[in-house]
């Protein structure tokens, strides 16, 4: 029987190098495994927490340190054939010593390291030392060695296989880490160890295919045999002496099939692969994909419209996120009804636990391969290193049904083609033949169950703009950047793989990462080029523009849910043309104002709750002189739906009803007639559709040229019955006249509080009823009162 021993204890940390900047002396620090530098400093109190305040800035010395990891363990002989060290991630450039002797190196945090070292083991007393070499210096060597290359940042991010936003982002801090950052051990196993098992699992007509492709490690040359079992049914093959892998085909008769979230249920089986005494398992789902021109996702031969959001790393330190941390975030995507999370190109290929909730949930993943917004050299040791890369973790990944398509790079096509790249060049390489050669072989080799595709945004042929909105996928970012978002409805993408407005966190995060002070709109974490500027002209003739912190934080943040929704709402109404929206961005790495629905202390920004609307399962939208209905149900939606064209007082002025009927994954559109379309005082009126209980609302003017009456209002706070649940309070708000976008806050009274709802449009005589989860006494004169609770035509005094 094989024994996995970790070695994570015991472990001590040292800065081997000088620097140029000040910095504290760092020798034989407790150093926690899995981990990394900043974190040990960091529990250490040698280092301010770079979250907080501007704390980060004074930490690049870190980066450009050598660093020393060692630990002592003691060993004894258990009698078995072979003992390897197993590293399953060392960040990044790293020289491993046990026992005085080098036994190997690294320089690529993406891939996972075996090395063989019975020979060196002695009874007794051993020592481990992990050299890790600073992250800048051997990148900036490389650079040298190879010749610039351009990229999005200052940052010689291209130059070495490593998580490329760990040097800063335009939403994430510049944290150059060195560390092992996954677990470290000692296998100890005697004839045969199982290598790999990549599981191709594929349906057809019924029946269910796994063609579990093992190889094997040897230490005796004798005859062995593979089984693979799976649902009751166990095959065999043989293998003989010096034969290494093998092929066990195992046939499901009549398989239950695994279905993205909102089409079907995750039924998982699982999967055993055994060689001598070696077990391997994992659960596997039976389910066909493809990529079906010009860009869409076929699951179960049924094309699915996805609703989804980019994901990067959840914390600037991966090591600190948790099983449970990631599976309150998935909740929170599958809460705002997305079905797909992108897992972004400058980011990490994710643990374990995270395809595995993916698989149990039913959120398809679109996994970049991480390379990201930068012209990547192929010379040097990067061919080699991209290849043993992509080699294992598509094997890795290859189990999980969740994983639907592989894609090569992040914007690095676009960047070659429009972003003035090729001159700067001048002829060097940028990647191209790892997006257009190596990895789709390697794909095509291994994993030819899913589909490849080049890079986001690409058209499908290297002979088209590779952000042509016609072809293949798209990424809108004129929108932000420097269009007001009215601009998305010029867009008919096939595809729009990512666009995104920005907001600050909510108003705990901004006020935990500061730490004396109150708050400006400055305060908060601002990373992009002109943040501030863009977030203010972007309000534009939406909404009045701020005075003061309080005014800022609410109306950036609705700003920013009303962008996005404009967007979603959008493209879906343009269904089946456009077969999917990916916002950019689920989540956060840090507290910081970006363009993510949850905050990087996992609060649900009002994008959030937006789009959980935007992405509900049936949603009606008004598009320029029609209304939408969009069904993204398996059954026919029907019923009379009513289009009114109101008084902001609530009168009746014009009403059409009509019988629809809008066919499952379709759309029905109605045109507006004139009564409806043609308002008599547009600054005084609004447009209400409603289909059963769906309703959508649009102004005939925007909010600034808008004569609402001040808001006016009963609020009405109760205590929340227990029922073995949370306590908190019910908040009931009964409109006496129109109030626009009402938003409660309650995390500005106690932290950890939570809603159930925002941005809610009351119109006279309507009530809301908001859930205000909390364990603390909350005042409720606080709770309903400016600036707790806000709505766009509050009174000046107060909401």
């Amino acid at each position: 029987m094989s024994v996995f021993r970790p070695l994570h204890d015991g472990w001590t940390v040292t800065a081997m190098s000088a620097t140029r900047q000040l910095r504290p002396v760092v020798a034989e620090l407790p150093a926690r495994i899995p981990g990394c530098v900043h974190t040990d400093l960091l529990e250490a109190g040698i280092i301010d927490d770079p979250f907080l305040d501007d704390n980060e800035k004074r930490l690049t010395w870190i980066g450009r340190t050598d660093w020393a990891y060692e630990t002592d363990f003691y060993w004894s002989d258990t009698g078995h054939d072979r003992t390897d060290l197993v590293c399953d991630g060392l960040d990044t450039v790293a020289t491993v010593i046990l026992n005085g002797v080098q036994v190997g190196g690294t320089a690529n945090m993406h891939r996972s390291y075996r090395f063989a070292v019975r020979h060196l083991l002695r009874d007794g007393r051993n020592t481990l030392r992990v050299l890790f070499s600073s992250p800048y210096g051997y990148a900036e060597e490389q650079r040298t060695a190879l010749g610039d290359r351009p990229g999005a940042y200052d940052e010689p991010y291209q130059f070495i296989r490593k998580m490329a936003c760990n040097f800063g982002w335009d939403w994430g801090p510049t944290v150059v880490t060195s560390g092992i950052w996954r677990p470290i051990g000692l296998h100890a196993w005697s004839t045969a160890r199982i290598c790999e098992v990549r599981p191709l699992v594929t349906v057809a007509d019924g029946t269910g295919r796994v063609d579990a492709h093992v190889t094997v490690d040897r230490a005796a040359q004798v005859p062995l045999t593979v089984t693979a079992s799976i649902a009751g049914i166990t095959e065999s093959v043989r293998l003989a002496p010096g034969q290494r892998t093998a092929v066990v085909t195992v046939t499901v008769p009549d398989p239950e099939l695994w279905w993205p979230v909102g089409y079907g249920a995750q039924p998982l089986y699982p999967l055993t692969v055994t060689v001598d005494d070696d077990v391997w398992t994992r659960e596997v789902g039976f389910r066909s994909i493809e990529l079906a021109d010009p860009f869409s996702l076929v699951v179960n031969d049924v094309p699915v419209f996805v609703k989804g959001f980019n994901w990067i790393p959840d914390d600037a330190f991966p090591t600190r996120v948790t099983p449970e941390r990631l599976a309150e975030r998935f909740e929170q995507a599958l809460g705002a009804g997305a079905n797909l999370l992108r897992v972004w190109g400058g980011g990490i290929y994710e643990s374990d636990d995270f395809y595995a909730l993916a698989d149990a949930y039913g959120l398809m993943v679109w996994q970049d391969f991480p390379f990201a917004c930068a012209a990547y050299p192929e010379e040097g040791p990067f061919a080699a290193e991209v290849e043993a890369e992509a080699r294992q973790q598509v094997a890795r990944l290859s189990s999980h049904p969740s994983l639907v398509i592989w894609c090569g790079n992040n914007e690095n096509i676009e960047g070659h083609a429009d972003w003035g790249w090729q001159a700067e060049l001048g002829g060097r390489s940028w990647g191209a033949a790892f997006y257009f050669d190596l990895l789709p072989k390697i794909v095509a080799e291994l994993d030819p169950t899913r589909p490849y595709w080049p890079g986001s945004p690409y058209s499908g042929s290297p002979e088209l703009p590779p952000n042509d909105p016609a072809f293949g996928t798209t990424h809108i970012w004129t929108v932000w950047n420097a269009q007001d978002y009215a601009f998305y409805g010029t867009y008919e993408p096939r595809f729009a793989a990512e666009f995104g407005f920005q907001g600050p966190p909510t108003y705990a995060t901004l006020r935990g990462s500061v730490t004396a002070g109150g708050l400006t709109p400055d305060s908060s974490h601002q990373k992009a080029a002109d943040g501030q500027g863009k977030l203010l002209r972007g309000l534009g003739n939406h909404l009045r523009q701020p005075s003061n912190f309080d005014d800022w934080h609410y109306l950036t943040q609705l700003n920013q849910a009303r962008a996005v929704t404009f967007a979603v709402e959008r493209f879906r109404a343009l269904m089946p043309y456009c077969m999917g929206s990916i916002v950019w961005q689920l989540n956060d790495c840090w507290p910081v104002t970006s363009w993510a629905a949850v905050d990087g202390e996992g609060r649900r920004k009002p994008l959030w709750y937006a789009m959980r609307r935007a992405y509900a399962d049936r949603i009606l939208t008004f598009q320029e002189s029609d209304v939408v209905a969009v069904n993204d149900t398996d059954e026919p939606w029907t019923g009379t739906l009513a289009v009114r064209r109101l008084g902001v007082d609530g009168a009746v002025l014009a009403e059409e009803t009509m019988a629809v009927r809008v066919p499952p994954r379709g759309t029905h559109r109605l045109h507006l007639g004139a009564d409806l379309a043609t308002p008599g005082d547009a600054r005084r009126e609004l447009l209400r559709a409603a289909l059963g209980p769906v309703q959508a609302l649009r102004m005939c003017e925007e909010d600034l040229a808008m004569e609402y009456p001040p808001a006016e209002f009963e609020a009405e706070v109760a205590g929340e019955d227990d029922d073995g649940k949370d306590g908190g309070y019910r908040v009931t708000i009964t409109a006496r006249t129109l109030v626009r976008e009402l938003a409660l806050h309650p995390d500005r009274l106690d932290p950890a509080a939570i809603v159930d709802d925002q941005l809610v449009t009351l119109l006279p005589g309507e009530s809301a009823t908001f859930h205000v989860r909390t364990t603390r006494r909350l005042n409720p004169r606080a709770l309903t009162a400016y600036p707790v609770l806000r709505c766009v035509n509050e009174v000046q005094a107060g909401c």
